[in-house]
């Protein structure tokens, strides 16, 4: 008698096949869940380090700016020919800060900025990043340059300096040369040629 109340207590065999089989399936559920959240952390990671790279793009290029207008008087105006530069401007007495530290790349997360050089003075930073960019469009009229690029290494953040009249500008890295500008001479009535 005792060996038949030992099989009555046991589950039947389909049962626990069918409770295997939810088990596997519930593990297969919460791996798709685990992933998509996953792929969602990871986008939401990728539109934290754009935003990072327009704002740290944005501080180099307004540093560049302030160095160039911050020549002291009797002095020519000039780009810097380093980074490092600056963070103390020693063209003065008491060294001026242009930009409070040197930051690293958000998308690479290197130190190394591809340079947009003009001369041996520096214009401008750009991430050397190959990468395609998650935003595509909706950039201030700052940035309308980078609507539709196919990858941050497009996304230029330079100083444009300002010109004497009938100079041509300083072209962005890639970016085709400006053709010499046509001319507007027209004649003058009543004399001949």
């Amino acid at each position: 008698m005792p060996r038949c109340a030992a099989t009555h207590l046991s589950a039947p065999r389909p049962v626990a096949g069918v409770i295997m089989l939810g088990l596997l399936i519930a593990l297969a559920l919460s791996g798709i869940v685990l992933m998509a959240a996953v792929d969602s952390w990871t986008l939401i990671r990728q539109r934290d380090r754009e935003q990072q790279l327009l704002f740290v793009g944005t501080q180099y290029r307004e540093a560049i700016r302030r160095y160039w207008f911050a020549a002291p008087s009797a002095t020519s105006r000039v780009l810097p020919r380093s980074l490092d530069v600056l963070l103390e401007d020693d063209r003065y007495t008491q060294p001026v800060r242009h930009l409070r530290r040197l930051y690293p790349d958000p998308i690479t997360g290197s130190r190394d900025w591809g340079l947009v050089r003009d001369g041996d003075g520096i214009l401008g930073v750009y991430s050397p990043s190959e990468a395609l960019p998650i935003k595509q469009a909706g950039f201030g009229p700052a940035y309308e340059s980078f609507n539709g690029t196919s990858r941050y290494r497009d996304w230029v953040f330079a100083f444009s300096v300002p010109r004497r009249p009938g100079s041509l500008p300083t072209p962005a890295p890639g970016a085709p040369l400006p053709s010499p500008p046509l001319s507007t001479s027209r004649p003058v009535r009543g004399k001949t040629p």
